[in-house]
């Protein structure tokens, strides 16, 4: 694959070279010319007024299995800490690479974190690659981008898979775009065609009202996005031999367009909601915003978070960060408390893989219900203060 310059439609308009933020582009007789320099990123070919330059692919590149080998999980880091979501893939990922008889490889971005990213030969990946650079420790789309697909490109993996977090969401399509290849985002569950030997990537599709298995037969790699609790996290093995390679990259901060300042984290929550062992959830059946002190009540005395539909997100009542389902957090705690909220197949998709699910509810036939391990059909503002009486007492 590679950019090419269609010299009938060039006009010489320049437009390109600056758009290039590698300075891969060059003028010769009045024509762009594309340099070594070039990584694919394809800013040109946006810029371009004219269309004269296009991305080509060849037939060739449309690669068998046989050429491709290996599947990745990319385990992101956050301020020297590895996310959850990564130790969850490794599990899923270990899972599809015994069923490939193929390898499972850990992709970590850093420096300063080998112990952690060696921790990974535990949780079942047969080789650690650390790229080691300071301008990774903190994500950076540009260069988080153009660093895997290099990686990508020299070590052909036949599946790449990353948490469906704001760090996967962002910089994982532009990886997919680059080298060529399709991405499905989402995804809650994976598994390998016996047959075809060929990944099958479940997601919810029209709004949750249906699961779709998508495929990617004629590309590689394999590409998907998983979300977060959807899939449990192994158990280590202290035992397990594996291998940790460091890839050494030189990046400097010219190669990209935009500066990493500083990270402000959001300190308005307690307790992270997607951490948390147990969630107290309010619906439009709360009524108005204030009666989410209930809820607050309720959730301090278990040491839990509070958790919202998007019903009463919509309505301003709590922050976006609150809201529980498909277009918000999904959740796996061991105690889900649903107060008011009916049930909507888009709110069951983010917290049905609760351990235990309690539904308060006035209305007996709400959907809620039906994934409910505990009913209580009944007024919540008697049942929530009842509760919380007798926690206060024991």
């Amino acid at each position: 694959m590679y950019i090419e310059i269609i010299k009938d439609k060039c006009t010489g308009c320049e437009a390109c070279v600056s758009s290039c933020p590698f300075g891969a582009i060059t003028m010769e007789d009045g024509v762009a010319k594309i340099g070594e320099a070039c990584t694919i990123c394809r800013a040109c070919i946006e810029t371009c007024p004219v269309e004269a330059i296009q991305f080509v692919r060849s037939d060739v590149e449309e690669m068998s299995r046989g050429e491709h080998r290996g599947v990745w999980v990319f385990a992101e880091q956050r301020h020297g800490v590895l996310a959850e979501v990564g130790y969850e893939l490794l599990g899923a990922g270990r899972q599809l690479a015994d069923q490939l008889n193929t390898e499972l490889w850990a992709i970590v971005f850093g420096q300063g974190i080998e112990d952690q990213a060696r921790e990974l030969i535990a949780y079942g990946a047969d080789c650690v690659l650390l790229a080691e650079e300071p301008l990774l420790n903190h994500f950076h789309n540009s260069l988080y981008t153009g660093v895997l697909s290099d990686l990508i490109l020299k070590y052909q993996p036949e599946i790449v898979l990353a948490g469906a977090t704001s760090i996967g969401r962002s910089f994982f399509p532009g990886v997919a775009s680059r080298i060529g290849t399709g991405l499905t985002a989402d995804c809650t569950a994976l598994e390998i065609d016996p047959e075809k030997e060929i990944l099958l990537q479940t997601r919810p599709a029209f709004g949750g009202n249906i699961m779709a298995t998508i495929v990617c037969p004629k590309y590689r790699p394999q590409m998907a996005t998983v979300r977060h609790k959807v899939m449990k996290k192994p158990r280590p093995d202290s035992a397990r031999k594996g291998e940790l390679k460091r890839e050494r990259i030189d990046l400097t901060d010219g190669q990209t367009r935009t500066k990493f300042i500083k990270f402000v984290e959001d300190v308005s929550e307690k307790v992270n909601l997607t951490d948390a062992d147990v969630i107290v959830s309010g619906g439009r059946g709360l009524g108005k915003p204030d009666n989410f002190a209930l809820l607050r009540e309720l959730a301090d005395l278990l040491k839990g978070a509070v958790g919202a539909s998007r019903a009463a997100v919509d309505s301003d009542w709590i922050p976006y960060s609150h809201q529980v389902g498909q277009t918000g957090k999904t959740v796996c705690p061991k105690l889900y408390i649903a107060c008011g909220i009916s049930g909507a197949i888009q709110h069951l998709v983010g917290m049905q893989s609760s351990e235990v699910i309690v539904a308060i509810n006035r209305d007996p036939d709400a959907p809620i219900f039906n994934v409910a391990n505990y009913g209580l059909v009944g007024d919540l503002f008697e049942i929530i203060p009842a509760m919380i009486k007798e926690l206060k007492q024991n």
